[in-house]
């Protein structure tokens, strides 16, 4: 018999805030984080405008003696560390980093060898000055670029450790020896659908046996030139520039493209008896995981949303739940007409009419897409609501388009009881999908 799996920490990295509490507040507020980008020139964009995270010290969140290595982190590793301190710190478990912290307190301590780590990352932007200079010294003198010279001179301008800040992987490295994660570890770069599919890696590997905690979801920062220029060169952008705050508005009958943003979220995955035995608290079970593929386009929505459904209807079968029996939708809700069409499209043909009843939820109005990290912060807030009994409002969806059959939380929360709920998410790019179900916990 598979071994049971709960939900017992979640941490978040988000432009509404640092803290699950702050973030959960400020969307039942319906507050925006959306704003002209600050940390570069962005005005020769279309779209000038992003979710920024508050400004953090990494100092905060990792132990004094490995405050050194975060001259080779890039902005995606640190934000993965602020969401791993948060997510271990609201679990109650005792890991390396606290303990060197002094901030382990009476917790338990767990076995370093059966603690795993899934992390979903997206291709991390290279430090562009760093890298022109580099370039600069490979010029031939005529503006022409040798290879030659970049081999001699151009490689040397960078330092030993440089491409170390950019590698995908770096994200789970680091967690994992600031934490002390021994037992399976692994990165997965698909985008959007990147957390959700950790998350899902992590479930059956706690299900299996070969780990009794895992710490997973993803972190990334969209908030650089190429972060821009990818969706803008796609035509995925919101346009609507008078008033940032509004840009994004999923599902809206007013959308017309996404904002770029940053920021992550882990959630610690714990075997039962494991949790029960340490006397954690629970905030969920996930009882189903699904996952399929656009074969359609690598880079357009498939206007059917055929791999979305395919994707939900392996979860809800995963866990044995009727689509009837579900209390909450955590939607992606891109906020770009196509993509919109798509995932209204899966949803009408997994719920149907149950669709224009059941509540849907999505947090890209109020944060921008932050890519690998999106899926994992849409589902540590369909957790609250879960616990809660409450649905925020979907940030900026002020009237649900016609065609769309979804009740959306629209500028106030909606009071529900949730004892289960499916939360969606997937890659613009590249077409992966991922779909996980979680249940009330009960005994």
């Amino acid at each position: 018999m598979d071994r049971r799996v709960v939900i017992t920490g979640m941490g978040l990295a988000t432009p509404l805030g640092l803290e699950l509490e702050a973030v959960w507040a400020a969307l039942l507020e319906g507050r925006s984080a959306i704003g002209p980008i600050r940390s570069f020139d962005a005005q020769q964009f279309h779209c000038p405008i992003g979710g920024e995270l508050p400004e953090f010290s990494l100092g905060d969140y990792i132990p004094k003696a490995y405050r050194k290595s975060a001259k080779v982190m890039s902005r995606d590793i640190q934000i993965a560390l602020v969401a791993a301190y948060q997510a271990v710190k609201h679990a109650g478990l005792q890991t390396k980093c606290l303990v060197e912290r002094g901030e382990a307190g009476g917790a338990a301590p767990i076995d370093p060898a059966r603690f795993g780590a899934n992390i979903g990352a997206g291709l991390i932007c290279a430090d562009l000055n760093e890298l022109a200079g580099a370039l600069v010294s490979a010029d031939e003198g005529n503006g022409q670029f040798s290879s030659s010279r970049w081999g001699s001179e151009g490689m040397n301008n960078l330092t030993p450790l440089w491409l170390l800040k950019f590698l995908p992987n770096m994200l789970a490295c680091h967690v994992t020896i600031v934490h002390d994660c021994q037992a399976p570890s692994n990165t997965i770069t698909c985008g959007e659908a990147s957390s959700h599919l950790a998350i899902g890696e992590a479930y059956t590997t706690i299900q299996r046996g070969a780990a009794d905690v895992c710490i997973c979801g993803g972190a990334e920062s969209k908030i650089n030139l190429l972060g821009l220029l990818r969706p803008d060169l796609f035509g995925r952008l919101s346009r609507r520039l008078d008033d940032p705050a509004q840009a994004c508005r999923p599902f809206d009958v007013d959308h017309d493209g996404m904002v770029v943003g940053e920021g992550g979220g882990l959630v610690i995955l714990e075997e039962l008896n494991h949790a029960l035995a340490r006397g954690a608290r629970i905030y969920g079970e996930v009882v189903g995981f699904g996952a399929s593929c656009n074969t359609q386009s690598w880079k357009e929505a498939d206007s059917t949303g055929r791999s979305h459904a395919t994707a939900i209807r392996r979860s809800l079968k995963n866990a044995g739940i009727a689509p009837s029996e579900v209390g909450l939708i955590s939607a992606f809700g891109t906020g770009i007409p196509s993509y919109d069409d798509s995932e209204a499209r899966a949803l009408a043909a997994i719920f149907g009419e149950h669709c224009r009843t059941i509540p849907v939820f999505s947090c890209t109005g109020a944060l921008g897409n932050n890519g690998a990290g999106n899926g994992a912060i849409n589902l540590a807030m369909a957790v609250l609501a879960m616990n809660q009994s409450t649905v925020p409002p979907t940030v900026n969806t002020r009237q649900v388009h016609p065609d769309y059959p979804l009740r959306l939380a629209v500028g106030r929360p909606i009071d529900a009881r949730i004892d289960q709920f499916v939360s969606l998410a997937y890659a613009l790019s590249g077409g992966q999908t991922a779909a996980i179900t979680v249940r009330r916990f009960q005994k």
